[in-house]
């Protein structure tokens, strides 16, 4: 490593000649045809049970004519989505070889999402990966950092469904670590909850399906800009939670196998495994439920996915706005952990009612997550689209460009982030990144 460290304008400009190539996804999708039993199991994972996307009869009666997916499963890591690109030719492998900011720290900093139009059963559905912004940045923590975002565009047909924004913020390991404490996490205390603080959450539970907005209309004219949006309650968070998660949502990026198939895996990837105490080898993703191996990362106990969260705050959206409204984006940064035994509570806020694009009524939320120790662990914003009485029902947002296809929707996300290059904004120029 260079006396720069590993972010030097050479580097730098070695991963920006990426930008826009596209790449084959490292994972097939869990659910290659989805149909009525995957949206449910999808929204079943992180606690929702709501019959737009659980009852197969109930969305005939609805304004989406038969049944639709929970935003969480429109997109998102590997749940939908098969490869449109397959083969890489050699002079695309050779430039995509390796990585341009090796040796530099990268950590999961946020996600923000698209939702253009819904997905319906029996669809099948590609997805095109590519790398779409580099941004250099200033940091005080570590100096200089690099915002790297990639985009996951979906498609069903002749029209794109939904695009997944992933920042990846990446620093130089050895300033970073010059400048951080290794304990920063040893003094959170998880404690035991008292009848009281148990009975409150059982409230709370036993409440949620009453506050679901359903099939009654919100209509715009009815929204106030400062109106308080829930809370919806998620925890004490168990390691069962996170089992269940899985099953609904997969193994994620990593693509955990099992027996056989993880020898195969460790074969490929040996750098992901390292042995338990019995010197077998497993995953390292094994922290999110052994609390040994989390206690050795650094952490006082085993904790959740960032994107767990993510699902959390799409849940208090689609309660709220109803089955007439339309979830069109949503960001949210990964600020704190979520440790097993935690409680959140999920909130948000109206800050603006106006006409997106001069004609779909709509309103932006400030979302978070909050825990028991009344830390916001997941700062986030949204944009909702919602029925009027004025202006009729809700109109469908348009992809970027008027897109049809994920090469169209990537071609156009290229040019917006590289518009947003030195702006403090996230990919839709609505809030601030992480």
């Amino acid at each position: 490593m260079s006396d720069q460290g590993a972010l030097t304008d050479e580097a730098i400009a070695a991963l920006r000649r990426r930008i826009g190539v596209a790449t084959p996804h490292p994972q097939p999708p869990w659910y290659r045809e989805p149909g009525t039993d995957a949206f449910r199991h999808v929204a079943e994972a992180f606690g929702d049970d709501n019959p737009l996307w659980c009852d197969p009869d109930y969305g005939a009666g609805t304004v989406w004519g038969e049944p639709i997916a929970s935003p969480n499963m429109n997109g998102g890591d590997t749940l939908i989505g098969e490869n449109e690109i397959t083969q890489l030719d050699p002079d695309t492998k050779a430039l995509l070889k390796g990585d341009p900011l090796k040796g530099a720290h990268a950590y999961y900093a946020g996600s923000h999402r698209e939702w253009w139009r819904p997905v319906r059963p029996g669809m099948r559905i590609t997805r095109r990966n590519a790398l779409v912004g580099v941004h250099d940045k200033a940091s005080e923590f570590a100096q200089r950092s690099v915002h790297e975002w990639t985009a996951e565009v979906f498609a069903a047909a002749d029209h794109v469904l939904s695009a997944q924004y992933r920042l990846m913020i990446r620093t130089d390991r050895a300033k970073v670590e010059s400048t951080s404490d290794s304990g920063k996490y040893r003094d959170v205390e998880i404690r035991p909850y008292t009848g009281d603080e148990l009975a409150r959450i059982d409230d709370e539970y036993a409440a949620e399906p009453a506050r679901r907005r359903g099939g009654e209309p919100r209509y715009w004219e009815d929204v106030d800009e400062g109106e308080a949006i829930g809370p919806l309650v998620k925890g004490p968070l168990r390691v069962t939670d996170m089992i269940v998660w899985h099953t609904g949502m997969g193994m994620g990026l990593y693509g955990v196998k099992a027996l056989r198939l993880a020898h195969q895996q460790r074969q490929r990837t040996p750098g992901f495994f390292r042995p338990d105490d019995l010197n077998i080898p497993d995953v390292h993703q094994r922290v999110h439920w052994d609390p040994e191996w989390a206690r050795r990362a650094g952490n006082p106990a085993i904790y959740d996915y960032g994107r767990m969260r993510e699902t959390w705050l799409v849940h208090l959206c689609t309660d709220w706005m109803g089955d007439d409204g339309w979830l069109a984006a949503l960001d949210v940064e990964f600020r704190r952990f979520n440790y097993v035994g935690d409680t959140h509570w999920m909130h948000g806020r109206i800050v603006r009612k106006y006409l997106a694009d001069g004609e779909r009524p709509a309103v932006d939320l400030e979302a978070w997550g909050e825990n028991q120790r009344g830390e916001t662990t997941c700062p986030g914003h949204a944009t909702i689209l919602l029925p009027s009485r004025e202006h009729g029902p809700v109109r469908l947002p348009e992809p970027p460009d008027g897109a049809a296809t994920c090469e169209q929707a990537l071609t156009a996300l290229v040019a917006r982030f590289a518009a947003m290059d030195h702006a403090e904004t996230a990919p839709t120029g609505g809030a601030p990144t992480a």
